[in-house]
């Protein structure tokens, strides 16, 4: 694996090796006093960050530490994008300083794969922490490795994505990655949040969330991203929580076993009430502990892993 873009053609394979090394790695760190392997020591690890974020770059921090590696946080306000300077120019430098690997999140859709192509021959790997609407690879990562966690297996799983499609990077990445595992995708929207062409995706499409819940063996929240919205694309806060708020009545009628998901930051009361948010059937928190240990075996197959093999 030479950079993390996307999941879309991610061979199942290679998402399976890295899943697999998140395990192996926290299993190791399990009650260890000192959170901290050699791992990547000699290595530099850049965050480059053009949105907001807590989850994505705080795990990407602190899976690079725990590593061993030098982790460099770069942001958009405090560098030289504020005087002008272009994405390209900003990679040529970030690399040409000694990068081993660039970690970006920017609000334009494919940002990322053209870093990743500026910085070709370079030897700097590039992973995408978020590019626009496109699309949020490690946060399907770990969300698979909390749903093999909780269900013990992803193939055969029956897997509801539910609010707005249309403007979710995180949305499309988990179909992808789901579908590609084995799972079967179906995504719960009003037709005003579901992206053109979302027919030919590898997903059944439901706009009655009610009715798709007891055969469900896992729900996935999303945020509705008002940032990214530009009209109106359902009547109220109000209405849309009726219509597709995973509220207590709502949680009753989801299997025993079945977990929720969400990616966070959560609007609750709107998508989620808090008594679901905090009751033992969400893996809220379990995403974001596992987000670590999935950003660590991330850095570990682009850094260190083809040398160990070697």
């Amino acid at each position: 694996m030479k950079h993390l873009l996307s999941t879309d053609g991610l061979d199942p394979a290679t998402a399976t090796a890295v899943l697999d090394t998140a395990d192996t790695l926290k299993r190791t760190l399990l009650g260890r006093e000192v959170r901290k392997l050699p791992t990547l020591r000699g290595r530099t690890v850049v965050t480059l960050f053009y949105e907001n974020s807590t989850r994505t770059r705080v795990s990407f921090e602190v899976a690079g530490k725990w590593m061993s590696a030098d982790v460099i946080n770069v942001s958009a306000g405090g560098s030289s994008v504020n005087k002008g300077e272009s994405l390209r120019d900003t990679a040529l430098t970030l690399s040409a300083a000694g990068a081993d690997l660039v970690i970006v999140r920017h609000p334009a859709s494919g940002a990322a794969h053209r870093l990743a192509s500026w910085l070709e021959g370079t030897g700097t790997a590039v992973v995408n922490a978020g590019d626009g609407t496109h699309e949020h690879p490690t946060q399907a990562l770990l969300d698979a490795a909390t749903l093999r966690e909780r269900l013990g297996e992803i193939s055969g799983r029956r897997i509801a994505i539910v609010g707005d499609v249309l403007h979710s990077r995180v949305a499309r990445s988990n179909v992808h990655l789901l579908a590609a595992l084995g799972a079967e995708v179906v995504l719960v929207a009003p037709p005003t949040l579901l992206p053109t062409g979302v027919h030919s995706w590898p997903v059944t499409v439901s706009h009655d969330l009610d009715s798709e819940l007891p055969a469900l063996d896992a729900v996935m929240l999303l945020r509705v991203q008002a940032e990214r919205m530009h009209g109106g694309f359902f009547p109220s806060a109000r209405e849309y929580s009726i219509a597709y708020g995973l509220n207590e009545r709502r949680l009753a009628l989801l299997p025993e076993h079945a977990v929720v998901l969400h990616p966070g930051p959560m609007l609750r009361g709107m998508e989620i009430a808090s008594a679901v948010a905090d009751s033992p059937r969400a893996a809220i928190t379990d995403q974001v502990r596992n987000g670590v240990h999935v950003r660590m075996a991330v850095l570990y197959h682009l850094l260190a892993g083809e040398e160990e093999a070697a």
